[in-house]
């Protein structure tokens, strides 16, 4: 009524103006949009899993390889370095060298010590052969003494005999004679006897020393090629090729056996990566790696898995966990897998044991 009233009063101004609504093709054109934007979302979704599902990553990847620590076998000063700190070296390169003086002194001593040896057994067997033909004789000497012997005693069974059967036919003097003949060869026999049993001691003495001084030289030789050993360990030479790493020794240096020289980063290396266990269930030795380097993120590398190792870390740790006592408290636990790089790497582009990587397997 008021409006109406209003109205009347002031019939030349216009009636205020209704809120318009939505235009309903604009509203459907808001709701297609809406629906084909939740479909590429969707969509976008699935294309995203069924790509990320071939494919396994992880962060926790360094690179690896077996350093080679070298470090003397005899003690001695150092003469010369041939290497720098990084450098190149080829298997069988001379890297350090240890004076040999008193290496060489140890195999002069060690050479005369079995020259000398060597003589002494010689001489021991000539020996030898003379107590064994003396040994010889003094059978040959007891055989003999053993005939005449015999002999004797068969003259004086005779005479006894003849004394019994024809008493006028032998003399007393007759008997005594062959008894005392008798006697004195026996005894002969028997000196005889015991003489060859000396010779034959003398001959077991003489191999028994023999056999004392064959071991002394075989100790002694032992020496003799552990000197010559040690002085081929006086050359530290490169065991493979690589490059030089952690380089503490300086000529002038008095070393220790033990005590560490240098280090040695092979040419072979590859990749160490600690996947979680639940990203295993479908990696395979000979499955494809991208791999990106942390020091190179421009440069592709390439490789394949070459062994997943038989257990987790933890297993492998100094103190390995212990559930069966205490709380439990279920983690996942990271596996090493060892990844080769494929091919050499371009040139300039150094890759060296613990540089970060990140490893993609293709594991589908």
């Amino acid at each position: 009524m008021a409006d109406q009233e209003a109205s009347k009063e002031h019939p030349d101004e216009p009636a205020p103006a209704k809120p318009a609504g939505m235009d309903p093709s604009r509203r459907r054109l808001y709701i297609a949009a809406a629906i084909v934007v939740v479909l590429l979302v969707i969509a976008g979704g699935v294309v995203w899993w069924l790509i990320e599902r071939n494919y396994e990553s992880t962060d926790d990847a360094y690179i690896d390889a077996h350093v080679v620590l070298l470090s003397p076998q005899v003690a001695g000063r150092v003469l010369r370095v041939d290497v720098n700190d990084n450098a190149r070296v080829e298997a069988g390169q001379l890297l350090v060298e240890i004076d040999p003086a008193d290496t060489t002194t140890r195999l002069s001593q060690s050479h005369g010590q079995v020259a000398q040896g060597e003589a002494q057994i010689a001489q021991a067997r000539v020996q030898i052969r003379v107590a064994e033909e003396t040994y010889q004789q003094d059978l040959a000497a007891v055989a003999a003494a053993s005939a005449t012997a015999t002999k004797a005693a068969s003259d004086l069974k005779r005479y006894r005999g003849l004394a019994e059967t024809m008493p006028a036919a032998v003399a007393p003097q007759q008997i005594d004679q062959a008894l005392a003949t008798a006697a004195s060869f026996a005894a002969q026999r028997d000196q005889a006897a015991r003489q060859a049993k000396a010779a034959l001691a003398q001959v077991d003495a003489a191999k028994a020393q023999l056999a004392g001084m064959q071991a002394e030289l075989d100790s002694t030789k032992a020496q003799f090629e552990q000197a010559h050993l040690d002085l081929g360990y006086t050359r530290i030479v490169a065991p493979v090729a690589g490059t030089i790493a952690q380089r503490s020794v300086a000529a002038g240096n008095y070393v220790q056996p033990g005590e560490q020289l240098l280090a040695i980063v092979p040419l072979d290396i590859w990749i160490t990566a600690k996947f979680k266990e639940t990203q295993l269930t479908y990696m395979r030795p000979g499955q494809k790696v991208d791999i990106v380097v942390d020091a190179y993120p421009g440069i592709a590398f390439y490789g394949h898995v070459d062994s997943i190792e038989r257990g987790a870390g933890d297993a492998f740790a100094l103190l390995p966990p212990e559930n069966a006592t205490g709380n439990y408290v279920k983690v996942v636990q990271r596996v090493p897998v060892k990844i080769i790089i494929d091919g050499p790497p371009d040139a300039g582009v150094l890759l060296g044991p613990g540089m970060s990587v990140d490893p993609t397997v293709h594991v589908r």
